[in-house]
């Protein structure tokens, strides 16, 4: 058939595919049952999502409102549609981008004769009425993390579908567990992070209400970041409960969420004050700080729309891809953003030293200000990246590995954050005694004075 001579499987999915690979992104509420919506969609192939099963894990779909047409390029060409030129299969996750290469080497090849998937069903099954009520059930023979796929051998036709999925692995006790198999730990995991983030807000309390009379703004905001942080945790632990027992977050997804927009935003926001010395060393902005300020918190807004969309659609949307890509943008520009009230505020205490006289104190603040930034610097690099090479690598049953290496990467970080710039009357951002000997002062100012590093981004 004409048809199959003429498939057109641009380079893009290939990127596609190796993105989808390799991206990792904070956990996010994905249900494992999932109604999806397709409407004139001509892609080639349509991946619905991945899942890691155990031997004789279950997948099941049902389908309604099939239709198909030729799309506005084809209408005037005569083709007709071969039944079974569209349907669904399940693929090894590194099998797909060998799928891709084959796509592009050999014009004639159609994905759904490919040795490396597991066909489930063709729209030769379909029922009159263009459904497929009853749904079809497939067994899962060998464990491993199986993407399932649509696909479209004539793309010059367009498909609209309503597709019901549902993945999961059985239990002991022969209920369903509707969380991939690298993930079944993370309600348990999320809901202790909860508990120390509980623990960890007390104690700050505690010390803020010991040292009341060096509380600054900044204490309360790093106060409420640790509130809604915990808030987040224990909401990211309730919908993967339910999701693991149900199949669906059941509301928790929109909590998780909610409270994952404020704590981006009180992160960063946190981090751009801290490093300006806002409430420490001056209470005011300057213009150029608060311009930074409205630079990250409009774009940790539009991140995590992004985000909820990302988490929310799946990789079935034909925008799916888009708004992942603008997610991981964001997310690069806010923390590039941070670095820059820190180098500021570096270069401002160096400049100082030089002509207040006050050298000790001014190394003081110095090195603190110079030890947060190469802090800021690893916790970024590590939860973006390293946690994202890793993930490329590691096995799918160790999943959730990857979420206890994150979170006790930010744990460890705010610990840092809050044990050095709490209120204190020793803390260098504070004033230090007056009676510091005249040794001190110089070999503080000898110290600045060797440090000729201009400490750029």
């Amino acid at each position: 058939m004409e048809s199959f001579n003429t498939i057109h499987r641009p380079i893009s999915h290939i990127l596609y595919a190796l993105f989808i690979i390799f991206s990792t992104t904070i956990p996010i509420s994905l249900c494992e049952i999932k109604n999806t919506r397709i409407v004139d969609d001509s892609r080639a192939l349509i991946l619905f999502e991945k899942f890691g099963f155990y031997k004789n894990g279950h997948v099941s779909i049902s389908l309604e409102d099939v239709s198909w047409k030729l799309s506005n390029q084809e209408r005037n060409k005569k083709s007709h549609l071969k039944p079974s030129s569209m349907g669904f299969f399940l693929v090894r996750h590194p099998a797909y981008t060998q799928i891709l290469i084959e796509s592009e080497t050999n014009r004639n090849f159609c994905v759904l004769s490919s040795q490396y998937i597991k066909p489930i069903f063709n729209f030769e099954k379909l029922s009159d009425n263009k459904s497929y009520d009853n749904g079809v059930s497939t067994t899962i023979e060998e464990s491993d993390e199986y993407s399932l796929v649509f696909g479209n051998c004539q793309p010059e036709f367009q498909v609209s579908m309503h597709v019901h999925t549902e993945m999961y692995n059985d239990l002991p006790n022969g209920g369903k567990d509707f969380l991939p198999a690298g993930q079944t730990n993370l309600p348990q995991l999320y809901f202790l992070f909860f508990l120390l983030y509980v623990l960890f807000l007390g104690i700050w309390i505690l010390i803020c209400m010991k040292q009341r009379n060096t509380v600054d703004k900044i204490h309360v905001v790093m106060a409420v970041l640790l509130l809604v942080k915990a808030l987040k945790m224990v909401c990211a632990a309730e919908d993967k409960w339910y999701v693991r027992n149900t199949g669906t977050p059941h509301g928790w997804d929109i909590a998780f969420y909610i409270f994952g927009f404020f704590k981006g935003i009180m992160l960063f926001t946190v981090i751009v004050l801290i490093g300006t010395g806002w409430s420490f060393l001056k209470h005011y902005l300057q213009e150029r700080e608060k311009k930074v300020l409205m630079v990250v918190i409009p774009l940790q807004v539009l991140e995590n729309i992004a985000s909820a969309i990302v988490g929310e659609t799946g990789p079935a949307t034909k925008d799916w891809m888009t708004w992942n890509e603008t997610f991981l943008l964001i997310d690069i520009v806010c923390c590039c953003a941070v670095f820059f009230p820190i180098v500021w505020s570096i270069r401002n205490l160096k400049e100082a030293s030089e002509t207040d006289g006050k050298a000790a104190r001014n190394l003081e603040k110095l090195t603190l200000f110079k030890q947060f930034y190469i802090v800021v610097v690893v916790y970024l690099y590590f939860t973006r990246v390293v946690v994202l090479s890793i993930g490329a690598i590691i096995s799918y049953r160790y999943e959730w590995v990857l979420q206890a290496a994150s979170e006790s990467a930010s744990l460890a970080f705010y610990v840092f954050i809050f044990y050095n710039f709490q209120p204190a009357e020793r803390n260098p951002y504070l004033k230090i005694d007056e009676d510091h000997d005249h040794h001190d002062e110089n070999s503080a100012g000898q110290i600045l004075e060797e440090d000729d590093d201009p400490f750029e981004l």
